[in-house]
This record gives structure tokens, sequence and C-alpha cells, in this order.
């Protein structure tokens, strides 16, 4: 259960209301049921399942709707007590959700792909349709870590690095651009630039271990661990991560006047070693500016979910709510 101060739309849903929200990922997407709790302002994830992303080139697209119209109708027939009216979907790469379109993903192949068009006429649902990592930022904006926050930077830390950001309470979109700091340039150890995740997220570290030593490593953690032993080559691969992460949240402090930094993904589960060495290295790398709070991540790997469903129950208020009456204008005779 996770505390929903979403709306008075969604205290005004039925009992049996239900959101179904879908979380597209390169190898698998997630589906569940959000169910609100009127009489506590509360949502529920229900029946959750995970199934292979169906990939297929430059028609991932077409696959992934087709797949998504399925197992909406599969839900429907498993769930006949609840009404499905809406539904969320989260995908990765570059997202235009004003527009519903899938700019473009690297690892799934689409390009301009209308998936909120696609999907509305197959499922005839309103439909929410965003950024995986931002929808997830949106939900820990509004119902977890970073409830009553302002300037957040939601930062998202594992084989890659991406992020949400908030400023004065609205998360920044950049027509789909903004929060791409895993490819922002940072220092490298070198002296030469390089980009933040081939340095700092999960999969780097694990790699450059691998590369200094040729021992292989079940994963960032286990290079921690190796650092934390006194290992010279794992010392080395983790301050050159946490140097790299620390310079983005100063850049995002210097120039968003962030506050608060939420930290998720499988990286984050590395606990005091990694908040307490962020924390350290960001003051290093600050002047007069405000030092930021760091939280872990509070509605674990549901987060996209959530926000999906979140953006769809703003997309069924929207299409419910009363459009407003323009009085025609009368034209006056001249005196």
């Amino acid at each position: 259960m996770n505390t929903l101060n979403d709306s008075a739309e969604t205290a005004a849903a039925p009992l049996n209301d239900a959101v179904l929200a879908f979380d597209v990922g390169g190898t698998d997407m997630k589906v569940g049921l959000i169910l609100g709790d009127v009489s506590q302002g509360e949502v529920d994830v229900r029946d959750l399942q995970r199934h292979p992303t169906p990939l297929d080139g430059a028609r991932s697209g077409e696959s992934v709707c087709a797949r998504i119209a399925e197992l909406t109708a599969e839900y429907r027939q498993s769930h006949p007590q609840l009404n499905i009216s809406a539904v969320g979907v989260t995908v990765p790469g570059i997202v235009d959700e004003a527009a519903g379109v899938g700019v473009y993903s690297a690892n799934l192949g689409w390009h301009d792909f209308p998936f909120a068009a696609t999907l509305t006429q197959s499922l005839g649902l309103p439909v929410g349709f965003g950024h995986d990592v931002g929808m997830a930022g949106e939900a820990e904006f509004r119902l977890g870590a970073a409830v009553g926050r302002s300037d957040v930077l939601v930062l998202v830390i594992g084989t890659g690095i991406a992020a949400a950001v908030m400023c004065d309470g609205r998360r920044v979109a950049g027509g789909g651009y903004a929060g791409e700091i895993g490819h922002a340039m940072v220092p490298g150890p070198d002296g030469k630039l390089a980009i933040m995740e081939s340095l700092g997220s999960a999969g780097a570290i694990a790699r450059r271990y691998t590369q200094a030593t040729g021992e292989l490593v079940a994963g960032a953690r286990d290079v921690l661990a190796r650092a934390a032993a006194g290992d010279q080559a794992a010392k080395t691969v983790w301050k050159d991560a946490v140097d790299a992460l620390a310079f983005g949240v100063a850049q995002c402090v210097s120039i968003l006047g962030t506050e608060t930094v939420v930290l998720g993904g499988g990286l984050s589960m590395a606990g005091a070693p990694l908040f307490d060495a962020l924390a350290a290295r960001v003051d290093e790398l600050l002047t007069f500016h405000r030092r930021p709070e760091y939280l872990h991540a509070a509605l674990g790997e549901n987060a996209g979910l959530i926000g999906s469903a979140l953006k769809a129950r703003s997309m069924r208020a929207a299409e419910n709510s009363p459009q407003p009456t323009v009085e025609p204008t009368v034209a006056q005779e001249p005196a």
C-alpha cells in the first residue's frame, strides 16, 4: 500500500475502479492493476505480472501496443468485478509525453512511434503515456520519498543512469530530453571528459573492475565489498564512480537549486557507503550553495507502475471533467 494524496478525482472513483499500468523495459514489461482505496486515500498494486517485451526491430512499437491490448483483454477477463477505466504506459528512451510519442529508443528500436494514439484507438480508454524514469520520479515526488519537497533530483542508478528533475514543484520535461543525466559529460580519471554512466553506473563499476584486474565480479556491490576489504583496484573504481555521480549532483544543485536527492536503482541498495561518500564529495564541490538531503527511494520497483497509473488517472480526470461553457459575445450596436 502506498499513500495517495493525489486528487479529489481519485477519492470520487468507485471502489471497483482500477487502472491497468504497464512499465515497458528492454527485456520485460511489468503490468499490474492499481486500485484506489477511497476511504484511506491509498493505492493498491494487484496481480503484478512480468512478460517478455516483444521486440521486433523497427516494428517494436506496434508489437508492444499489440501485446498491451492482449494483456488488457486478459486482465478484464480475469477480473470481471473491476472496471478498468484507464491504462498507463511507461517506456524508456526519449519520450514526448505531451504528444504521446516514443521519439527514440536505441535498445527497443522505435522512432517517432505514436503510442498514445495507437493505444487509445485499440483500447477505447484514456491512456496516460510517459517516460519510465520520469514517471517513477513523479511517483516518488507525489507519493514517496520526496513528498513535500519542491526541488528534487530522483537519480536512478542501475545498469545505466537516468533521472527525473523537479523544479519549483513541477517535473521538467524538456520535450522529452530532460533527465538524461547519465549521458552528461563529467571529468574522468584520466583528465578527459567521460559520459557519467560510463563511470558511475552499476554496470560500469563491475565492468571497469574486471578490465583493471581480469577478475569477474557479481556486480557493483561486489566491487564495493572488495574496496571495503582494502582492494586497491576496487577502491579506485569506486572513487571514480562516486566522483562522477557527485559532479552531476553538484551541477544540479548549482544550476537548479536541487534541495533533495532521491537515490533509486540497484546501486542505491549499497546504502550508507554510497550515500555518505556521495554527500561528502558533493560537499567538496560546492561553495555557498545549500547542501542537499539524500533520501532512499521509497516505492521500490513498482514506482514506474504507480507513476504510470497517476498519469492515466490524470488523463481520465481531464476527459471526464466538464468543459467550461463560453457565452457568445453579442455585438453592441453603435449609439
